[in-house]
This record gives C-alpha cells, sequence and structure tokens, in this order.
C-alpha cells in the first residue's frame, strides 16, 4: 500500500451508467479554456490589483501568466496521459495516493466552488453599473450585498449562479456550444476596448510604477504591493484547468486536450497584458481600484459612455459563461470523487443526457450561498488558495509519474519537466504566501475538515480500496 493510501492505475474502464458521454471537440474545449480564464479577472479584479499594486498590478499579472503557463504544460501532459474525468484529483490519485487526492479534491471545493461565486459577484457589480449608468435604473441597496457589506444578499448573484446550474442540467454538449458564443461577445467587447483605449494611454498613469514594492507587506492591517496583487489577481488564470476535467468527454483525447489547454492559455495571457496595459494607462491607478467595472469606468472617463454601456453590457451577457465553465468543472470533480467511493454513490449517477444532475443541482445551491452573503475579495482569496494547492499537485504528479513510468506513450511530454515543475510548485507556494494570514488560516481549517470527512466516510466507502483488500 502507497503511503497516501492506494493508488489509482493509469487507466481504468469505468462501470457502466458511471461513464460521461464522448461530445466535446477541440473547438468546444478552446472556448471552455477561454471562457473559465477570461471573465471576473480582467473585468473586476483588475480594479482590486491595481488598489494594492499600483500600475506595477502589470508585472503582477505576468508573473501569474508565467506560473499558469507552466502549470498548464503540467496539466496538458497528464490530461492527454490520463484522459479521465477529474483532473487534479485523479492525477494526485494515480501519483501520489488516495489521501492526497481527497485533500486536493477538498481544495478543488474552494477553487471551483467559490470561483463561480466570485463571478458571480463581478457579474452583478457589471449589472448593477450598467442598469444605473447606462439606463437609468436604480436597484434597492439591500438587494445588490450580502451581510457583511451592510446588505441583505446579493439578489442578482444568487440569480445568475442558479441560472448557470439551470443550464448545465440541460447538458454539456448544449453548454459548451452556447459557451463558444460568449466567448466571442467577450473577446470583441475586450478587443473594442483595447482599440479605444490605447490612443489615451499616458506614460505619466505608469509613475510610480511599483508604489508599493514588489513583495507583500502589511499596511493598516492589509498586505499590499505587486505579489499581493499575484495572489488576488491569480484567480483571472486558471480557468484552464476546468478544461482537463473534461477529459472523459473530449472525442479525441490527445489532440483536443492539448489544443484545448495550450491554446486557450496563449490566447488569454495575450488578451490580458493588452488589456492592462490599456486600463492602467489609460487612467489612474486610484480611480480604476475605486470601480467596480474598472472597464467600462475608464471607458466613461475618455468621454465614451456608449462604448461604456456596450462594453458592460457584453460582461453582464459574457461573465456567467466563466460560471458555467467552473460550475461545470465542480460538479465534474464531485461526480468523480462519488464514483470513486469518496463520496455518496447517489452523487455519481448521471441522466439520459449523461450529466450528473444531483451533484450539478447542488453545486449550483453551494455556489449561489456564497455569491449571496460573502464579499468578493474575501472569495477570490480563499479561491485560489485552493487553486494553488491543486497546481503544487499537478506539478508533483507530472514529476513522479515521469519518474515511475518513464515508457508510456505520453500524447504531449512537457519540456524540460523538472525546470517546468519546480517553477510551477515553487511559483504556488510563494503566491500562497502572499495570501492575507486570515485567508491562509482559512485555508488550512478547511483542510482539516476534510481530513476528518475522509476518515470518517471516505476511507471506509473507497472503491479502489476495497478492491485491494
Amino acid at each position: 500500500m502507497a503511503l497516501f493510501g492506494p493508488l489509482k492505475p493509469l487507466y481504468r474502464t469505468e462501470e457502466d451508467g458511471k461513464a460521461l458521454a464522448k461530445t466535446l471537440s477541440w473547438p468546444h474545449l478552446i472556448a471552455l479554456g477561454i471562457g473559465g480564464i477570461i471573465g471576473t479577472g480582467i473585468y473586476t479584479l483588475t480594479g482590486v490589483g491595481a488598489g494594492l499594486a499600483g500600475p506595477g498590478v502589470i508585472i503582477s499579472f505576468a508573473l501569474c501568466g508565467l506560473v499558469c503557463a507552466c502549470a498548464a504544460l503540467c496539466y496538458t501532459e497528464l490530461a492527454t496521459l490520463i484522459p479521465t474525468a477529474g483532473s487534479a484529483y485523479t492525477y494526485t490519485y494515480s501519483a501520489i495516493g488516495e489521501i492526497a487526492a481527497w485533500v486536493v479534491g477538498w481544495a478543488l471545493i474552494l477553487e471551483y466552488s467559490l470561483a463561480c461565486s466570485t463571478v458571480a459577484v463581478g457579474w452583478s457589480a457589471h449589472l448593477v453599473g450598467w442598469l444605473e449608468q447606462g439606463v437609468g435604473l436604480q436597484l434597492p441597496a439591500f438587494l445588490l450585498s450580502g451581510p457583511a457589506s451592510g446588505g441583505l444578499v446579493n439578489l442578482p448573484a444568487v440569480l445568475v449562479s442558479l441560472a448557470v446550474m439551470g443550464m448545465l442540467l440541460i447538458g454539456a454538449r448544449e453548454s459548451a456550444t452556447l459557451n463558444i458564443i460568449l466567448v466571442l461577445v467577450k473577446i470583441i467587447a475586450l478587443g473594442a476596448f483595447i482599440v479605444i483605449g490605447l490612443p489615451a494611454v499616458q506614460a505619466g498613469n505608469y509613475d510610480p510604477f511599483m508604489p508599493f514594492g514588489f513583495l507583500a507587506r502589511e499596511v493598516e492591517g492589509a498586505k499590499v504591493g505587486v505579489m499581493a496583487a499575484a495572489a488576488i489577481v491569480f484567480f483571472a488564470f486558471f480557468g484552464f484547468d476546468a478544461v482537463s476535467t473534461s477529459s472523459e468527454e473530449a472525442k479525441n483525447p490527445g489532440r483536443d486536450l492539448t489544443i484545448g489547454i495550450v491554446g486557450s492559455m496563449a490566447i488569454s495571457t495575450l488578451i490580458y497584458m493588452l488589456v492592462a496595459g490599456v486600463a492602467i494607462g489609460a487612467a489612474p491607478f486610484q480611480e480604476i481600484a475605486d470601480s467596480g467595472e474598472p472597464l467600462p469606468h475608464v471607458l466613461r472617463s475618455l468621454g465614451q459612455p456608449l462604448i461604456a454601456t456596450l462594453v458592460g453590457g457584453a460582461a453582464i451577457v459574457a461573465l456567467p459563461s466563466v460560471i458555467l465553465v467552473m460550475m461545470y468543472g465542480q460538479s465534474r470533480i464531485f461526480f468523480v470523487m462519488a464514483r470513486d467511493g469518496l463520496l455518496p454513490k447517489a452523487v455519481a449517477k448521471v441522466n439520459a443526457k449523461g450529466s450528473p444532475a444531483l451533484i450539478t443541482l447542488l453545486t449550483g445551491l453551494f455556489v449561489a450561498f456564497f455569491a449571496g452573503f460573502v464579499p468578493l475579495k474575501q472569495i477570490a482569496e480563499l479561491s485560489n488558495a485552493g487553486t494553488l494547492i491543486a497546481f503544487v499537485a499537478v506539478a508533483l504528479s507530472m514529476i513522479i509519474l515521469r519518474r515511475k513510468h518513464p515508457s508510456v506513450e505520453r500524447v504531449f511530454k512537457t519540456p524540460a519537466y523538472w525546470l517546468v515543475g519546480l517553477i510551477t510548485i515553487g511559483g504556488c507556494v510563494f503566491i500562497f504566501s502572499s495570501l492575507p494570514l486570515i485567508s491562509q488560516g482559512f485555508t488550512l481549517l478547511w483542510m482539516v475538515i476534510g481530513l476528518v470527512f475522509y476518515f470518517a466516510y471516505g476511507f471506509w466507502n473507497s472503491r479502489l480500496r476495497k478492491e485491494k483488500a
């Protein structure tokens, strides 16, 4: 028996009735990745990051992009080597063992579910700004924020979460096809922002470039600096890993997953650098930091209210695609954990369309609760913590499997795998250390709760452990 519990074989045939339908091709997967990456991170968290790092938030985006690019290479190798649903959870199960896999799966709850909630809150801010500035309609303040912000509930965030849940219940292919349309809307809107904002860029807005320094440091009880911003805007990049959760549903995993993961990461990083550079250069970073919808705000400050309304409207239409991608990923993680016996088996049942309906419903309700009652910044911090744990596990799993199974044919091989793996691990640890202490503490508490649940239920009901007994 492995130190961290039994190891899952690299390949296995799943039980009848518990396999997902193969309905996705590479255009769906590229759109799935871009749909997950380009969203609240660039539309909303650009402002939050600017408040922590000033113009240096551009470096924060670049550093996060580097770490995530290395992580994307690790994901691509493992997704094509182990074309089964489950993403980081499944890879860790195959390389390190069941207990470590459970920890990663538990961390992925923070990543996907809270990522959905983060985007829902960002979507709500854009809706409110669009209605007030573009249409002149004021919504009741107590229905636009949770108790921590002086309101009752963020009702728009709750409603959009439930609407996306309903879309996913229809089926994966139908959801992915709609996602392609929403991704095109987002890219067109961001392209319009770049074209209009670029002529207004002023060099003076980049000076001083790092007003709060590079390393994260405490100022009046809050961490600031380029790395503090990186710990927040890291959220903007990790949507690509949702593509790997679709491995089992890809028609041609070797080709489709490679194109989907690497392609979506490359396209999204380029768009992020352009948009962030233009936004910071066209308006003082203090103004951007104070806005919940920074891109429309910049356009309004440039005397372009109509374009601002259109870009804000595009965000309202397209941001739900990010919620769709993340909720899709979370439901698949829960599905595989249940199929492995670590969660109740009822969760692993699929409907006539090959979708895990029950877990999608439960995930949607969980997401709606956090979106309705928890502030944006806190949700993003906790979501990032879960993602960082998952990325470390994937990089480590890639290195271990390359060493343990060097002769297994790989459709995609990570170049300089030791270096790429260590950059991913080191970068993620560094970013985690830049998170606020309260977020680090809550993450560790969450892990302890997860281990208690595992040893109370998962350990005794593990399908693989029973097979090996």
